[in-house]
């Protein structure tokens, strides 16, 4: 359990047990004016990719109903999850939730949400300290995670948090990633093993 003091309001992140909050959802939506343009070029000595941020025509709004496998936390495949998150009134208003990948011995961030009223108060950044603590503790190699091409307002966030560009997957979500300008994109801060 840690506290955020924002402008005079105290925001207490406690843990988010999964007999408790499994499968609670997790409304993921947001606008955005720009998008990172992902390009895969064939050269005659293999592969050119190129990522470069560019608008969009008009602001896109991405919502949950417009996926078939919206946001939850503590979904089956993730076995080994936990979360941690602020809630008020009984109603979760931001989320963390991390899953060790074992095989790599990375960890995964693999929901991290604030609701709109309480962004850019600082509840994110102390939500991603949890999993970065969390990363020395258990002596993980890196923390993970993915985001799409088009939520240029998380990748900043992530890139401040000392995330960098680690791969991505031009056909996750459709055959048509590319054209949709919504690209999977993976992040990762490495840590020194050395340092562990």
């Amino acid at each position: 359990m840690s506290q955020l003091t924002e402008k005079n309001i105290v925001y207490e992140i406690v843990p988010l047990p999964k007999e408790r909050w499994q499968g609670t959802s997790i409304p993921m939506r947001y606008t955005t004016t720009e998008y990172y343009d992902v390009v895969i070029e064939r050269t005659k000595g293999g592969f050119q990719v190129m990522l470069e941020k560019k608008p969009f025509g008009e602001p896109v709004t991405h919502t949950p109903e417009e996926y078939d496998f919206p946001d939850k936390l503590y979904q089956e495949h993730w076995e080994k999850a936990y979360a941690w998150g602020v809630v008020q009134d009984g109603e979760m208003i931001a989320c963390i939730e991390t899953c060790p990948e074992e095989w790599s011995n990375r960890l995964m961030v693999t929901e991290l949400w604030v609701h709109e009223d309480y962004r850019r108060q600082g509840i994110a950044h102390a939500l991603m300290a949890l999993a970065k603590e969390q990363v020395l503790r258990e002596g993980r190699r890196a923390l993970i995670l993915e985001t799409q091409s088009c939520n240029v307002g998380a990748i900043a966030f992530y890139l401040q948090e000392g995330f960098t560009l680690i791969g991505f997957d031009s056909c996750c979500y459709q055959n048509r990633d590319l054209e949709r300008k919504e690209v999977r994109l993976d992040l990762g801060i490495l840590y020194d093993r050395d340092v562990l």
